[in-house]
């Protein structure tokens, strides 16, 4: 089994390559769900890991529709990490009815190529998961990220038996939220073979009264290679 890392900072990243996580996918903000890294950090990760990264694509917090002048920055941040060679990027688009905005969804799909590309947990909003993952399918989509339309992976898991059944080798399902290594085993077991984790631990939660409380996360070794362990 493959375990994904979400890596919010540049030590996170250093972090997942130590503790021997197969693959990281580079966000900033996980206290929004991430959105797109600066391209400063993106080159230095790419410059001093080794294991595949994947970086995120999403130019803003809240909901996946976007307009078009962030479409365009969407699209000019991919063109960033195809340049830099990085193995590939995790994006996607919706639209206001939370369904898979498919053309635009398509053109990114075309720029980032030979990249990979992962639609991210947007597929969770999607009214109708079962027909929006022949939608990802019929565009050329390697993986999607899902919990299976839950606040945590373990309580989607029999949405995300179906869409795993449904997807066959047509599509990557990439679990993730809330995975740790007391219930990564299960994933394994119920025939998933990528998880997604931030393993994440708290390392600093005295923030300035000016700049709000958000607390500092960074991916933890130990918890890192705590999960590894339970999928050997």
């Amino acid at each position: 089994m493959l375990l994904e890392i979400c890596a919010n900072s540049y030590q996170s990243a250093v972090n997942a390559q130590e503790a021997g996580a197969h693959r990281i996918e580079l966000c900033s903000e996980l206290s929004v769900g991430g959105i797109t890294p600066s391209f400063g950090l993106i080159k230095q990760v790419v410059k001093d890991l080794s294991i595949p990264v994947l970086v995120l694509i999403r130019p803003r917090s809240g909901h996946f529709c976007y307009s078009d002048a962030e479409f365009e920055v969407i699209k000019r941040d991919i063109q960033i990490c195809k340049d830099l060679g990085i193995r590939g990027i995790v994006s996607g688009v919706l639209h206001e009815d939370n369904t898979i905005d498919v053309e635009r969804t398509q053109q990114l799909v075309t720029l980032s190529k030979p990249m990979q590309f992962t639609f991210h947990r947007a597929f969770d909003c999607v009214p109708n998961p079962e027909e929006a993952l022949e939608a990802l399918i019929n565009l050329g989509i390697d993986r999607v990220l899902t919990s299976g339309q839950q606040p945590k992976a373990i309580e989607g898991m029999e949405l995300l038996k179906e869409l795993n059944h449904q997807a066959e080798s047509r599509i990557k399902i990439l679990v993730g939220s809330g995975i740790n290594a007391e219930n990564a085993i299960a994933f394994k077991k119920a025939g998933f073979n990528e998880i997604h984790a931030s393993a994440s631990k708290t390392i600093n939660n005295d923030a300035s009264v000016f700049f709000g409380n958000t607390p500092q996360t960074i991916s933890d070794v130990k918890s890192i290679q705590d999960i590894l362990k339970s999928i050997q």
